[in-house]
């Protein structure tokens, strides 16, 4: 994976593609993460990291979601002076990354949140009628006139249809971009809090062009080779966060995040309280990417410690019917994971952030040995998990003396209503 990140660097390099412009707008910051789940995938270094699945009764039904939207959760009514975009995943349904700053903003905020990939927020509006119709309405190919699909092949050997990305995401961001402005102007928004901005570079784009103050909430793992956060000597890159509200220290410096970004540590305060510990409970915390090597993974070391109790817990984009574990490793797809955690004794994964949830839980951890361990090089090295390539080695695992580090107590109340 890190091979495929620097493979990504020299183009972006040699092409001068944060430079790059299309109609207006800079292409190459909207499908750089794309590019990169292209690559891994193609490559068969990865699965698809969150997959959808629908029937096709399942898509009239979203077609009918989405015109009902206009009506029922239209964003243009209304007044407000903030605008929150929280994430689409809600455990138990409930979005963990802007909770708690929805209850300090109150009824001041928009809160805008799709129903594409998941259940919008009670109260929530949308525009996924437009969203899904921009996407909907493109040509079949565009040029790639500096010639990085090439570029990229001579470097990985793997072809990316960077054509056909760019004739799907660029006409989509100008048509999003324009209505948000629309949007943000109604409202004459002060501040656009908003999770994964990288895959919302549209309404980051927008807000730039007005000078509305962005902010980003973290939501995941941040490393050196996650190509949403990481641009090697903090170039000027278009349409980004003004702000980067981390969980604790550790994000702050360990990407070169573009340049101008600030960072705020606010805390994660929907971390439960860690243990009683079940000392034989070691769980293995798979996701879309890794998960059928991470199973086997599971399957050795249930059997290398018999007296260990596996659970194989699914990220909540997977599906059961896509694993079948041998009698000695259980299946988890039920609870909370971070209530699961708190139980546990060992933790074993591979890129997942909740190996730092799990950390900051007490946890002992382990990194399985397989592309995209490299997102946790720092802690291996820094003795705060162990590289596991030997399944008998699990019950050495360390535990992390420092937790603070990458969850700290929480500050966002002072962040959001200054003192």
């Amino acid at each position: 994976m890190a091979s495929l990140c620097r493979a990504i660097w020299q183009v972006e390099r040699d092409l001068s593609l944060l430079d790059w412009q299309i109609r207006g707008t800079h292409p190459w910051p909207i499908i750089r993460m794309r590019v990169f789940h292209e690559l891994t995938r193609r490559s068969g270094i990865h699965g698809v990291p969150h997959p959808v699945r629908r029937s096709t009764g399942d898509k009239l039904g979203l077609i009918g979601r989405h015109v009902a939207g206009l009506a029922t959760r239209n964003p243009f009514l209304g007044r407000y002076s903030s605008l929150v975009v929280p994430h689409p995943r809600k455990p138990d349904g409930v979005e963990i990354y802007t909770s708690e700053l929805r209850a300090a903003l109150g009824p001041s905020a928009l809160i805008l949140d799709s129903g594409i990939n998941g259940v919008p927020l009670p109260g929530s509006r949308n525009l996924d009628f437009f969203t899904s119709a921009f996407g909907a309405v493109h040509s079949r190919s565009a040029d790639d006139p500096l010639g990085i699909a090439a570029a990229l092949k001579e470097l990985t050997g793997v072809s990316v249809p960077i054509s056909a990305l760019l004739a799907r995401e660029v006409p989509k961001h100008l048509r999003l971009r324009a209505l948000y402005r629309k949007l943000l102007k109604r409202h004459d928004i002060k501040t656009v809090y908003v999770v994964v901005a990288y895959f919302h570079q549209h309404i980051v784009g927008a807000a730039r062009d007005l000078g509305i103050r962005v902010v980003e909430l973290q939501h995941g793992a941040i490393s050196p080779f996650h190509l949403g956060y990481s641009y090697p000597g903090r170039p000027v890159v278009a349409d980004q966060p003004d702000e980067l509200w981390t969980f604790g220290s550790y994000w702050s410096t360990i990407a070169d995040l573009p340049a101008g970004m600030r960072t705020s540590v606010v805390g994660a305060p929907y971390l439960p309280t860690p243990g009683p510990k079940d000392p034989s409970l070691a769980v293995f915390l798979s996701q879309g990417t890794t998960g059928g090597d991470l199973l086997q993974v599971a399957e050795s070391v249930a059997k290398a410690n018999p007296s260990l109790k596996v659970l194989f817990r699914l990220h909540p984009s997977e599906h059961p019917a896509d694993y079948t574990p041998s009698p000695a490793v259980h299946l988890s797809t039920t609870g909370n994971t971070l209530d699961l955690l708190a139980k546990a004794t060992y933790q074993v994964g591979v890129s997942t952030t909740a190996l730092f949830e799990g950390m900051a839980l007490g946890c002992r951890t382990a990194v399985a040995n397989l592309p995209g361990h490299e997102y946790l090089a720092t802690p291996i090295t820094s003795g705060h998990a162990v590289l596991l390539s030997d399944p008998t080695a699990l019950t050495t695992a360390p535990l992390c003396p420092t937790p603070n580090i990458y969850y700290a107590p929480t500050a966002l109340p002072h962040l959001v209503h200054p003192i």
